[in-house]
């Protein structure tokens, strides 16, 4: 079958968009429940629905996910009878997180009993900017689109590197960014490399390591200058709404991020949850908050604000 004639299924956002990216968005036949970048991709049939109630606090949600997967049940339901009906020819997943997207298991469970045996499932795992890049190259390979993965990870370099020239020997900024509020979680894999380039160091986690649990003990011997509220899967808003999850602690006003005013919420569901070209967004959002005498806030209220309490 030729490359260009495949019908394509992503259950995850990260893929959609490197799909996307690499010129195949017209091969796209079915998407996960979260897909939803570009927006025409919202029109496209879904095949994954959480387990759980998706709405709630911070903590009702963790609970919510601990307990399927405490269970031995996956976060997600694959819709065999949507996937069937598709007929893909590729199926792009992760592996990475459990509570990211569709197991790699379900996945091949609904395939082995819907599909014939000739569908190709492509699942990537990446857990740093490197692995983002073979990310990419490995779903070019299955698409027939090497030359388009090559460029598409050039251009996502070159941002990389202007924003690392224009933070180069200015002072680094101490941040801790943090991927959930309970339980607190600094966020890990590739957010680390991101604070980097953007002339900052991240203090919570570590590059290319999964998101660590912290103590509210440890948050304030980390005692960051900054303090960037960036949770997984969340908009803005959905974070602004669970703030008081931080706020109504008592260590909250202790920390100098706080006293002196430099606590930012950031889009996390948009711009640091998903490993794919737009990272380089990611990269400027925090160049933004850390040196914003040399970087415009062009993300201003799109991809990050100032929190004022």
């Amino acid at each position: 079958m030729k490359e260009d004639s495949q019908r394509i299924v992503s259950l995850l956002p990260s893929t959609t968009e490197i799909i996307c990216a690499l010129g195949r968005k017209s091969n796209l036949v079915g998407r996960s429940h979260e897909c939803d970048y570009p927006a025409s991709v919202t029109n496209l049939p879904v095949c994954t629905e959480p387990k759980f109630e998706p709405d709630g606090t911070s903590y009702q949600i963790d609970r919510r996910i601990k307990a399927l997967l405490e269970n031995g049940l996956s976060v997600y339901r694959v819709d065999a009878d949507v996937l069937s009906a598709l007929n893909p020819d590729v199926i792009i997943t992760q592996d990475h997180c459990e509570v990211c997207a569709a197991s790699l298991h379900e996945v091949r469970q609904a395939v082995q009993e819907f599909l014939d045996d000739d569908v190709s499932i492509i699942s990537v795992s990446p857990n740093n900017l490197n692995g983002v890049f073979n990310a990419i190259r490995e779903i070019a390979g299955a698409l027939g689109t090497e030359s388009e993965g090559e460029e598409v990870i050039a251009q996502m370099q070159s941002g990389f590197e202007q924003i690392s020239k224009k933070t180069a020997g200015r002072p680094t900024k101490n941040i801790c960014c943090l991927e959930w509020m309970d339980p607190l979680m600094a966020a890990g894999n590739w957010v680390p490399e991101l604070v980097d380039i953007a002339g900052g160091r991240e203090l919570g986690a570590v590059a290319g390591k999964h998101s660590p649990v912290l103590e509210w003990g440890n948050l304030l011997e980390l005692n960051p200058e900054i303090l960037a509220v960036v949770p997984c899967g969340y908009s803005i808003d959905q974070t602004l709404s669970d703030m008081n999850t931080l706020t109504d602690q008592k260590e909250w006003k202790q920390l100098d991020a706080v006293r002196y005013e430099k606590v930012y919420i950031l889009d996390g569901n948009q711009f640091f949850n998903r490993p794919g070209p737009r990272l380089t967004d990611s990269a400027e959002i925090f160049a933004e908050i850390l040196h914003p005498d040399i970087f415009k806030a062009t993300h201003l209220n799109d991809g990050w604000i100032p929190y004022s309490h």
